[in-house]
């Protein structure tokens, strides 16, 4: 029950955009004891399954500029493949470093942010 209400949280907070996927591969890894790569590709398969659905409300309310994501969308399709070879290579010990230290520094960007948009 409790993998339905963190799983069902951090849908909704992928849909606004908070980071729930991060939120998620925390859990799956430091609570359920997943491996960092099944994690990430758990999270990769559950943002597919939440992803329409934001999206849909984001178009809905003119939140999408539609040019830059077609950019972004091209840019992932090429870079999503390389970046999971290279994670396929590195040692799970490191990736897992890797993974805390992007989240610290987005945490603290997010934290001292300006924008208020």
């Amino acid at each position: 029950m409790m993998g339905f209400i963190v799983g069902a949280v951090t849908g909704i907070l992928s849909g606004f955009g908070i980071g729930g996927g991060s939120l998620l591969i925390l859990w799956l890894t430091m609570i359920e004891n997943v491996a960092q790569y099944t994690a990430a590709g758990i999270n990769l398969v559950y943002f597919l399954c939440c992803a329409p659905a934001a999206l849909i409300s984001h178009f809905r309310h003119h939140l999408v500029e539609k040019k830059a994501a077609l950019w972004c969308a091209i840019a992932g399709c090429i870079t999503s493949p390389l970046a999971s070879f290279a994670a396929g290579a590195i040692p799970m010990d490191w990736l897992r470093r890797l993974f805390g230290i992007l989240l610290l520094v987005l945490g603290v960007k997010e934290l001292f942010s300006k924008n208020t948009k």
